[in-house]
């Protein structure tokens, strides 16, 4: 199972929600939790600098296109923090939950 996350080092809710993501990344990843990062940051120091600060260890990925991110164009992404669960097959199973929610959810996808 994979979380794809859009997020930006600029948005405070975003960088809110990352050590949620970190510790849950750190429990389940070895259950077969994956994260994917979509940054829509334009400014690759600020984002490289919050990676390393939030310690976000999953890849990351940006185009450096802010809102014109093709990414986020594909997912219809038009406010962040967004989180989409993608089960093995690459669908879509449940989007924008966060803390307990997101957890319990990855949790009980994982047990199926």
């Amino acid at each position: 199972m994979t979380i794809v996350d859009f997020w930006a080092s600029w948005c405070g809710p975003c960088r809110k929600e990352n050590p949620n993501v970190v510790a849950i990344y750190a429990e389940l990843h070895s259950k077969g939790l994956n994260i994917i990062g979509v940054s829509l940051d334009e400014d690759p120091a600020k984002w490289k600098e919050a990676i390393a600060k939030d310690k976000l260890v999953w890849t990351q990925v940006s185009n450096l296109k802010g809102w014109e991110d093709p990414i986020a164009k594909q997912y219809k992404v038009e406010s962040i923090p967004a989180t989409f669960i993608l089960d093995k097959s690459g669908n879509v199973v449940a989007q924008d939950l966060r803390g307990d929610e997101l957890k319990a959810k990855i949790i009980e996808l994982l047990g199926k």
